[in-house]
């Protein structure tokens, strides 16, 4: 499904092989993307073989244990083990997705990890987010009022406007989204991709933020909004099953409509 920034020049080698203890019965082989930019090395790929029988199902859970008993050196991000920081997100067997709530058994072959495509890569399995983040905070994900804050009680919104949020604020911002989205790979510079405007459009249409236009605004540009070519890889990869295209072609809609 992807391709991976890599240095100029470089070639993605065989590294190491680690071998299962003597007398494991259940193994499988998990073939490691391994890269120090430090070094000034290139990237390889080492294989670890792990004995199932003494470990737990999810590919998270292999690569704790590679790191544990194999080689302490190995980097990688991981946080709740419950698909709700999305910190071990990164590309198993060609998707992105989450390591923790991806099961070991649900991969034929040998298992292939990498760090999520086309990002700087800070060591083996941590991709550089700053842009990301960068993105993220530009479009100030927050409620953004001009109207006195009422001194006895909340900002108040109907029930059916409350559901209209259903299906955008459940991301967690593991990044799977936008780093599996061709347009973002080349212009990941201009275009804020799937996850920014997903949840651009989880504050545009919260009835209860009073900075619409404003918002809509910031999005009206070439390259920011509309260099989504509805791929779908973002919905496709989706850890929480969200659809970061339609809300993309929702703000698009009301782009049209503020116009007519």
């Amino acid at each position: 499904m992807a391709e991976f920034t890599l240095p100029a020049n470089s070639v993605v080698k065989k590294g190491k092989v680690f071998k299962a203890p003597d007398g494991a019965k259940k193994v499988r082989r998990f073939v490691v993307y391994r890269y120090d930019p430090s070094t000034g090395e290139n990237p390889r790929t080492d294989t670890f073989e792990v004995d199932l029988e003494d470990c737990g199902p999810m590919v998270l859970d292999a690569l704790l244990k590679i790191k544990d008993e194999h080689d302490a050196t190995l980097s990688l991000r991981r946080s709740c083990r419950e698909g709700i920081c999305g910190s071990c997100s990164m590309n198993i067997d060609g998707v992105n997705g989450l390591a923790c709530t991806t099961a070991i058994g649900d991969i034929r072959g040998d298992v292939k990890v990498y760090p999520l495509p086309h990002q700087p890569i800070v060591k083996d399995l941590v991709s550089d987010l700053t842009n990301f983040y960068a993105q993220l905070a530009s479009i100030e994900p927050w409620m953004k009022t001009a109207s006195a804050t009422p001194p006895d009680r909340e900002r108040l919104q109907s029930r059916e406007d409350r559901e209209k949020l259903d299906g955008l604020y459940e991301c967690i911002l593991c990044a799977c989204c936008s780093t599996g989205c061709p347009s973002y790979w080349w212009n990941a510079d201009r275009y804020l991709g799937p996850a920014t405007l997903l949840a651009a459009y989880r504050w545009i249409v919260d009835s209860r933020d009073e900075a619409t236009g404003e918002r809509l605004d910031a999005l009206e540009d070439p390259f920011k909004l509309y260099r989504c070519h509805t791929i779908m890889n973002c919905a496709k990869v989706c850890p929480k099953g969200l659809n970061p295209a339609q809300a993309i072609s929702e703000t698009k809609k009301l782009m049209i409509q503020r116009k007519l």
